[in-house]
Parts: structure tokens; C-alpha cells; sequence
């Protein structure tokens, strides 16, 4: 007889709730081994890769791609005994009453659930103890017992993303072919961003006339600067566009919603209290120059966050009562002994906080590493949770956007965050005159409960000096 093993959701890090199923790379039928890559998750702070912990043939896929689920609901079922003959009409456990059962003679497995049936129902599965829930699962993976019923949730249509998207576009275009107009109205409505579709005719026999793509023009001018619900815009491809197709909501979830939530929560817990500091660092871009020449460099990427970065750490280390944390519900400070330097990472998924474990010990040629390796994973959406838990003190690169200071939030956990600006050329006093010199400015937020004033104004003052003058590291390294 056949053995049907399902796989629940497991807790991908850090005590996580939920996660989005984002692409399953199996489909029924497939036959799978143990640590194969099965499934991409998003959870609140990065997609995973989910590996299977079974060898075997996949029977169901219980969860559609775009559905968001708790840990521990089943989402998969394998057949991990292929060869057992299945009596006929029998049903793997789990499936739904509408299942289609394997013939005896090997017929097709059964079939993903239909689009417009609810996964829910699918999912709605007694529960395994915690012991038998997983079987043989990898480490991590056992999950305590669920309930016998699940609130149901929505469930997008069984297309991928991407095709959904192409679908939606084809169903427009053909509409508007549709739309009668002649040639020149059609090119006026084309080069006043007009769609054909929106407009009411008032031509004889419902064609639409010059004046009536002017008069839609004229309603819609105050969106001229704006992006239009079919454009292609990956943010908004899973919102709901408004009646008039003036708004598109997109639900906030994922990353975003974790940042939101962390924010919000940093900026009404900590006091921040933010420091600045204007600075001469063209011995600093000499310096980012000259190991840009040195072959031992040749292999990285020398940059001026680099400096800054190294910078930071020789500072923190000056100043450790910087380097902690304030535990709220035990009424204490906590002192890290280790610098986890966090990189805020820009994505299109968000904002995301990576940190490179142990920063203090790494020379500037592996902190180059890292920070490139840091950096590149965020930006593909590949960081694991465990990257981006347990941050001591962050760095934000505002200069990238040619922004020259602000006042950066906490990233929670932690005691302070240095922004670190653009680098322009501005008249400069050097040496009793004035002289073109490459400035920037530096901000240094800080918990105004762990650290007061002289403190972070310390800690700042020995930043600038490292970049002002890199020499200085090595007085202090």
C-alpha cells in the first residue's frame, strides 16, 4: 500500500507565524529525494527555500502559490512508498472529498486543487501528534500539533504571477481594439496617455470622437505624473485597481509589513535622539582610491562604506557601552561583547537590515567581502532570517541617493544607527584658506535610554576623525 507522508509548514526562524507560499518547484508526480528544494517562502523578513524531508513522489500539492498560511499547516503530501499497490478509489490522508483517486494500474495522481475551490478545505486536516506529525523530518522541522479546523483564507487563482499579469494586459488591448475609433483619435488618445476604454462616446453609431478623448484628458490631468494601473510596475501588480483606475491597493505584507511594524514599534519605544557632523574626507576618497590600484584589493569592491564601516567598528570599540541592548520586560541593558554591523539594504522587496556576524574580527579586505556577499543576497531576496537577527549597531548609505544627511530609526535591539551622507565637493577652510574639498555629513541616532549625549557625540567625533583622516586607525587600531 502506498505511504502518504504530509509536509507542514515549518518555522523558518525566529518564532515566525506565517509565511506566502511564492513559487512551488514541484509539480505531482514529480519524485523527489531528502534536501531537495521544493518550495520558496516569503515570511516577514526574507524568502527561504524549504527542502523536502522526504523521499518519494509528490500526490498533492495542498497550498496554491500567493497563499499565506501558519506554520504547521499541511501544504504538501508525498507518497513515500511508490511502489505499494493502492486499492482501488483510495484517496491519499488529506484529501479532499473531490479528489480524484489513482486508478490501481497507475493511472494520474491526483490533480492540484481547482482555482475556485477554496485551499482552505484542503488544509482543513485533522492533526498528527507532535511526534508523528513530521516523520523523518530535518532538524527544525517538528512542529506541535495543529487544530482540527482553519480559518479559511482567500486564494488567488492557481496562474503564476507573471502570466496572471500577461493575461490582464492581452484582455485589455483587445478591448480596446474593440473601442471604435478612427486612426487619429486613436493616436491622440495613445499620446495623452488616454485609455480608449475609459471614454464614453458620443460619436454617431458609439464611436469615440476627438473631443471626447480631450475631455477624458482634462479629467485625468492631475494623474499626468503619475503611474497608471496598467503600467508595468512590479509593486502593483498584486493590488486591486479602484472602479476608475485612479487607485490601486496592494496589500502590505512580508518584509514591509515586518519593517513597518519594527519602526513604528522603535520609534514609540526608544527616545531617539540624532547627532550631525560635517566633514572633510578627501584623504579618506585618496585612501578609497589607492586600494582600488592595490592588487590585494583586486578581487573586491573598495568603496567609501567600506572605510565608513571600518571606521564604525574602531569606534564602537573605543566605546563599548555603545554596543548594547535594552530588555524592556527584565528592566535591563544588555552589553554585547561582539559587533554584528548591520547594512541597511534597499530592495525591491523593502528595506531589510542584514548584519555581518562578528564584524570586529574581520581585516578591511574581509569586511569588503562581506559586506559585497551581504549586499548582493539581500538585493536577490535570499536573506535568511538568522542574517538579519541578533544587529549590535547599523549603518544606512543615504549618500547612494545622493542624499546628504537624515535622521535615521533604531533598528530595533539595538543602541544606535549611523547615517552616512553623499560626498560632494564644497568650498572647504584647509589650512587658514579656502580650497575645493570632498564633504559629507554624517547623522548618529541613538536609544537616549542607553546612551546620552556625550556618548553618541564621542562616538561620532571618532568616526569623523578615521575619516577625515584614515591614519588615524592605526593610532587607535
Amino acid at each position: 500500500m502506498p505511504t502518504f507522508e504530509q509536509f507542514r509548514l515549518p518555522d523558518a526562524g525566529e518564532g515566525l507565524t506565517e509565511a506566502e507560499i511564492v513559487a512551488w518547484h514541484v509539480v505531482v508526480g514529480d519524485t523527489v529525494t531528502v534536501n531537495q528544494t521544493i518550495v520558496e517562502i516569503e515570511t516577514a523578513k526574507s524568502i527561504v527555500e524549504l527542502p523536502s524531508p522526504f523521499d518519494g513522489v509528490v500526490t498533492e500539492l495542498l497550498v496554491a502559490s500567493g497563499v499565506t498560511v501558519e506554520v504547521g499547516t499541511p501544504i504538501i503530501v508525498f507518497d513515500v512508498d511508490p511502489t505499494g499497490a493502492a486499492p482501488t478509489g483510495a484517496a491519499p490522508a488529506g484529501a479532499g472529498p473531490t479528489d480524484a483517486a489513482p486508478a490501481a494500474s497507475g493511472g494520474a495522481p491526483p490533480a492540484v486543487p481547482a482555482a475556485t475551490e477554496p485551499v482552505a478545505s484542503a488544509v482543513a486536516v485533522p492533526a498528527a501528534p507532535a511526534d508523528e506529525a513530521s516523520g523523518a523530518v530535518l532538524v527544525g522541522y517538528g512542529v506541535a500539533g495543529q487544530p482540527t479546523a482553519r480559518r479559511p483564507r482567500r486564494v488567488p487563482t492557481l496562474v503564476a504571477p507573471s502570466a496572471a499579469i500577461a493575461s490582464a494586459g492581452a484582455v485589455r488591448l483587445n478591448r480596446s481594439a474593440q473601442v471604435l475609433a478612427k486612426p487619429p483619435v486613436r493616436k491622440l488618445a495613445r499620446d495623452l496617455g488616454v485609455d480608449l476604454d475609459s471614454v464614453s462616446p458620443t460619436g454617431p453609431g458609439g464611436i469615440v470622437t476627438r473631443e471626447d478623448v480631450l475631455a477624458m484628458s482634462a479629467q485625468g490631468s492631475a494623474r499626468a505624473l503619475a503611474t497608471y494601473a496598467g503600467d508595468d510596475q512590479p509593486w502593483l501588480a498584486s493590488g486591486k485597481v479602484s472602479a476608475g483606475g485612479r487607485q490601486t491597493r496592494v496589500p502590505v505584507k512580508s518584509v514591509r509589513k515586518r519593517t513597518a511594524e519594527a519602526m513604528v514599534a522603535s520609534a514609540f519605544t526608544a527616545p531617539h535622539v540624532t547627532v550631525f557632523h560635517t566633514i572633510d574626507v578627501t584623504k579618506m576618497m585618496k585612501l578609497v582610491t589607492r586600494l582600488r590600484a592595490d592588487k590585494e584589493f583586486a578581487d573586491v569592491r573598495v568603496t567609501p562604506l567600506l572605510i565608513t564601516a571600518k571606521a564604525l567598528l574602531l569606534a564602537v570599540h573605543r566605546h563599548p557601552e555603545i554596543n548594547a541592548s535594552w530588555d524592556e520586560s527584565a528592566q535591563e541593558i544588555v552589553y554585547k561583547h561582539y559587533i554584528n554591523l548591520g547594512i541597511a539594504a534597499s530592495t525591491p522587496r523593502g528595506l531589510v537590515v542584514p548584519n555581518i556576524k562578528d564584524a570586529h574580527r574581520l581585516g578591511l579586505k574581509e569586511l569588503a567581502q562581506e559586506i559585497a556577499t551581504l549586499t548582493a543576497t539581500a538585493r536577490a531576496g535570499r536573506t535568511s532570517p538568522a542574517d538579519m537577527s541578533d544587529g549590535t549597531i547599523t549603518i544606512t548609505n543615504v549618500g547612494v541617493f545622493g542624499i546628504d544627511t537624515g535622521t535615521p530609526i533604531l533598528n530595533p535591539g539595538e543602541a544606535a544607527i549611523l547615517a552616512f551622507g553623499a560626498i560632494r565637493e564644497q568650498p572647504w577652510v584647509h589650512k587658514g584658506k579656502i580650497k575645493k574639498r570632498l564633504v559629507t555629513q554624517l547623522a548618529l541616532s541613538f536609544d537616549h535610554r542607553l546612551v546620552d549625549g556625550g556618548l553618541g557625540s564621542r562616538l561620532l567625533a571618532d568616526v569623523a576623525a578615521v575619516l577625515e583622516d584614515p591614519a588615524q586607525a592605526l593610532v587607535w587600531g
